[in-house]
């Protein structure tokens, strides 16, 4: 992993990140197949992950604090299941307004505020995720088309 990436994900706000991946997409003359779905991808995981780590509320997808995004904590994320389960995560936070089901200490989850899921929400129900019933499967294809996505990712960073 490039030393910049982790500044990048530690400080940097979404359009920068984004931005970083795209010149990287062109400079490496990926195909449009991948193009197109790097960064759709990457600002969905982003729009809820810059939020929590402003709030300094992150999380990997077993619940555990973390005090930085990373890009292995953003790698972790890229998994389809665990984005699904963010989603959800947030959607009941949001409603409850507390940061809920994550082992944070129980002050900081207090001081929750809602994030907001359109882009996230999108992007998965584009992607066959039902966003209704957390316990509904989707597509094995779609869960392999994002595992590539996540390398293409990864061979950028």
């Amino acid at each position: 992993m490039k030393q910049e990436s982790y500044t990048l994900f530690k400080s940097a706000d979404i359009k920068t990140i984004l931005e970083v991946l795209k010149n990287e997409l062109v400079k490496r003359n990926e195909s449009p197949f991948w193009r197109d779905r790097v960064v759709p991808f990457s600002e969905a995981i982003l729009s809820v992950l810059i939020p929590l780590r402003d709030a300094n509320m992150l999380f990997n997808p077993e619940g555990q604090a973390k005090s930085e995004l990373t890009p292995e904590l953003f790698f972790k994320w890229t998994d389809l299941v665990s984005l699904k389960t963010l989603a959800f995560s947030i959607q009941k936070s949001n409603e409850a307004g507390i940061l809920l089901r994550t082992k944070l200490d129980d002050a900081v989850c207090k001081k929750y505020k809602k994030i907001d899921l359109s882009l996230l929400g999108d992007y998965l129900s584009k992607n066959s995720i039902d966003l209704q019933n957390e316990s509904l499967d989707f597509p094995i294809s779609n869960y392999n088309l994002h595992q590539g996505v996540s390398n293409v990712i990864k061979s950028l960073l």
